[in-house]
């Protein structure tokens, strides 16, 4: 590369790593809160200012309010007998991330649908920022459009890139 390369990782790069245990027990006690269908007492695990950065589609939250009001609750109220099946984790400092699934039905109105009662998994990745035994920052990657096509609404009208794949993905 003959241009001037950009600063990577601003975020992460100054990470005190012997805070890494506390973060794992912060994360895994707080996917166990979300897993038990907490909303009013999960500031336990989230600071009161926290943000949660979502997708579009899924929209910013900022403190804990919002989270509680403007995610936890409609989406609890869409998809209900949801459990989250965190399929990797990594810890590093004061940062962890997720990738893995949510199993759950379909009960109740999602992006304008009706309820199916169809059992859907929805897709995403989390990364979050743990400073003093709270979450502060959640940078999250929900995977709506898959939920749709489960939903039989397809948000690409079939031009999504599937049809460049030589052979159907598992998911």
């Amino acid at each position: 590369m003959s241009r001037k390369r950009p600063q990577q990782a601003i975020l992460s790069c100054s990470t005190d790593m012997s805070k890494t245990n506390e973060t794992r027990k912060v994360i895994e006690s707080m996917v166990d809160g979300l897993n038990d269908h907490r909303i009013d007492d999960i500031g336990e695990f989230f600071s009161v200012t926290f943000r949660w950065i979502g997708n579009f589609g899924c929209g910013i939250k900022n403190g804990l309010k919002e989270f509680q009001d403007n995610w936890q609750r409609p989406f609890q109220e869409a998809f209900s007998d949801k459990v989250c099946i965190d399929e990797a984790r990594l810890f590093m400092g004061e940062w962890a991330a997720a990738f893995g699934r949510q199993e759950a039905i379909h009960s109740g109105t999602f992006m304008g649908i009706p309820p199916t009662r169809r059992k859907v998994e929805i897709r995403y990745m989390d990364f979050w920022k743990v400073e003093d035994g709270k979450i502060v920052d959640n940078w999250v990657m929900v995977d709506f459009p898959y939920v749709l096509s489960q939903l039989g609404v397809d948000v690409f009208k079939g031009e999504g890139w599937e049809s460049f794949d030589q052979r159907e993905q598992t998911r």
